[in-house]
């Protein structure tokens, strides 16, 4: 593709959400009400508004981050490292602080760029959305007002492998497996991370899977540019 973007100034990520109250029965009636509005086009008949409410975490009016987990190439020994670090755990507010102060001292330069697989229409917006919900200002690189298109710094793999095909809608977990990339997907899937975490209490399988899927977000812009997939001895995690 020759994308014409130096690696060293992209910003790879991924989020990892869930229901922002775990029961439907928990939530106020008036929320009770929304949600059934804001999912009605979505429901089949048979569906009741309640059973539907596992994918609540999809939204950012009723769902939270729980994680955020950042990819970023450094040269060390005259060959490309990727460092892996992660942003989780029970208070969103400070993970989004977290992330904000690491975009606002080391990715807030005119070329910094933000990559994710399908992040223009999930992890962006709705890591924007979060911010504003819980009083936070948005970093420059998430707030969209007044910019022209050719302005916003965001990569989307799930848009370029499109090559403007609107229609066209390829997962992760499938790209990587065409592409010959590890799968992220060995362990859990996006399904399953509600229950991991309010069931199984296990947010460290969530990093986990998170930052699989970040790795595999930076493999995929190397294939897509034809460069070699970074060697496994290559990605340090910086937690």
């Amino acid at each position: 593709m020759n994308l014409k973007v130096n690696l060293k100034n992209i910003l790879f990520l991924d989020i990892e959400t869930v229901p922002e109250i775990e029961d439907f029965s928990d939530l106020p009636d008036d929320k009770k009400e929304l949600f059934q509005q804001k999912t009605s086009y979505q429901r089949k008949e048979d569906i009741t508004t309640e059973e539907f409410y596992v994918r609540a975490g999809i939204w950012a009016e009723f769902g939270k981050i729980i994680c955020i987990s950042v990819g970023y190439f450094v040269e060390n020994e005259k060959k490309n490292q990727l460092r892996v670090t992660s942003f989780y755990g029970n208070n969103e507010y400070k993970i989004l602080i977290d992330f904000k102060l690491l975009l606002d001292k080391h990715f807030a330069k005119k070329n910094n760029v933000l990559c994710a697989h399908n992040g223009k229409e999930f992890d962006f917006p709705f890591i924007a959305r979060r911010m504003i919900i819980k009083g936070i200002d948005l970093p420059e690189k998430l707030n969209l007002f007044g910019k022209k298109p050719w302005e916003v710094a965001h990569l989307d793999t799930m848009e370029l492998w499109k090559f403007g095909d609107f229609k066209h809608y390829s997962s992760l977990k499938l790209l990587t497996s065409i592409l010959g990339i590890p799968s992220p997907k060995d362990d859990i899937d996006g399904s399953e991370v509600a229950d991991v975490y309010y069931k199984e209490k296990n947010i460290e399988r969530i990093v986990s899977y998170c930052e699989k899927d970040t790795i595999a977000v930076a493999q995929i812009l190397l294939k897509f540019n034809n460069q070699e997939l970074i060697a496994d001895e290559d990605i340090v995690n910086v937690n």
